[in-house]
């Protein structure tokens, strides 16, 4: 991105952020959770259009309840500790009942949500699809943890497992009076539930692999950046399927059709995310894919993102995609040209645990590795002059079978 566009995105971030007088939310992930419900969906003015939740319907369960509670929310709080923890394949069936009321909307809200409007367009809620009030849910570490719509009645299954809270689709900063009750019940995971494998080893991972793959990225002058550091193992469908699934966007790659698409299409996050990577190059060509998960209002400084390419090779038979993330955390001076650049966290190591975190939360991986090629990069500097370290581990994730299986979510 040139410095020119780079001042004009903080320019009209900058400005979005202070009209709309928002702080900043920041969906982060963890669990995306298997839904199945036939409560409708708030109608949107403008529905996003990333799938929160791209996986197959859940079963009803066939297993013995394991524990049900009832826990309340209020309107003037975000998220509630229910207090259960889930375990990797469990069911939780939930159904709501309550009022919310908004002090500037004269439809109180059911545990749907209210229809979106103008507004909505520049109020960011935790989830994007579904409108203000709404009951939702999370499972696992609020770092990581993607939230789900529960809605007036829900049965997910948690792959990832942990804590359980359930809250209110609206800002921090946005309170609602009234209350919902929401009766959660837990059940065991099926007979067929296969939980993620940690591997020792996998077939054809090995160091004859590693002197196949070069191991940085660089720029168009051949410059070496950013460290490879993950490699996921499975076809293009079931490569996208994974990522929309736990809620990542696939990022524009021309500068000026984004900010057309932000001002046309609205301030959603998935708007912000789509903010352009800057083309870099592995295998002799530009990465085929850019995915990013980031703070909508302040993406253009910070956002979890990578690069991803098509191997030009197979691994086990297998189509492989290799790929290098890190976490852009603000800006720097570019020394190269004195341009102005994204900084990253010099511990890359945290981006690729986040991948891990949120594919694997999906449901469709099979089997994780971390790899330690001979000699490995364990710190070195950016095409831009960033430092960076690591402990040269690569992840390596093979895809289920379900992955490819399912119809992938919308794609920009």
């Amino acid at each position: 991105m040139s410095e020119n566009w780079m001042r004009r995105a903080i320019i009209w971030v900058a400005s979005l952020s202070a009209c709309a007088g928002l702080a900043a939310f920041a969906p982060v992930i963890n669990a995306q959770l298997l839904r199945s419900d036939s409560a409708p969906q708030a109608a949107s003015a403008n529905p996003s259009t990333t799938a929160q939740s791209a996986a197959p319907t859940a079963t009803v369960p066939t297993g013995k309840r394991r524990l049900e509670q009832d826990v309340t929310i209020s309107g003037d709080t975000a998220w509630t500790d229910t207090g259960i923890n889930v375990a990797p394949g469990e069911h939780i069936i939930a159904t709501v009942t309550g009022k919310m009321h908004y002090n500037d909307n004269q439809t109180d809200a059911d545990a749907t949500g209210l229809a979106r409007n103008f507004k909505d367009l520049i109020r960011i809620l935790p989830y994007n699809a579904a409108g203000r009030g709404a009951v939702i849910g999370r499972v696992g570490d609020a770092s990581f943890a993607q939230p789900f719509l529960i809605g007036a009645k829900c049965n997910v299954i948690s792959y990832s497992g942990g804590a359980l809270s359930v809250g209110l689709n609206q800002m921090s900063i946005d309170t609602g009076t009234g209350y919902y009750k929401v009766h959660i019940e837990i059940y065991p995971p099926d007979s067929t539930f296969i939980a993620v494998k940690q591997v020792q080893t996998m077939p054809g991972i090995d160091n004859a692999l590693f002197t196949k793959i070069p191991r940085r990225i660089a720029d168009k002058a051949g410059d070496p950046g950013d460290m490879v550091n993950f490699i996921i193992i499975g076809n293009e469908d079931a490569m996208k399927n994974v990522f929309q699934t736990a809620g990542w966007v696939h990022v524009d790659a021309d500068v000026k059709a984004t900010f057309l698409h932000g001002f046309m299409e609205s301030m959603s996050k998935d708007s912000y995310l789509t903010m352009p990577m800057s083309i870099l190059y592995l295998f002799g060509r530009p990465q085929d894919y850019g995915w990013a998960h980031a703070e909508p209002i302040q993406v253009v400084m910070s956002r979890n993102h990578l690069r991803i390419w098509k191997a030009p090779f197979e691994i086990n038979g297998q189509m492989a995609w290799v790929g290098a993330a890190t976490h852009d955390i603000g800006f720097e001076r570019d020394q190269r040209n004195n341009g102005l650049t994204h900084k990253i966290d010099p511990d890359i190591d945290l981006e690729r645990n986040y991948v891990e975190k949120t594919l694997t939360s999906t449901g469709l991986v099979g089997e994780v590795e971390h790899f330690t090629p001979q000699n490995p990069l364990t710190t070195a500097k950016t095409a831009t002059g960033g430092e960076f370290h690591s402990n040269g581990q690569v992840l390596i994730l093979k895809l289920n079978d379900q992955a490819a299986k399912t119809q992938t979510a919308s794609s920009r």
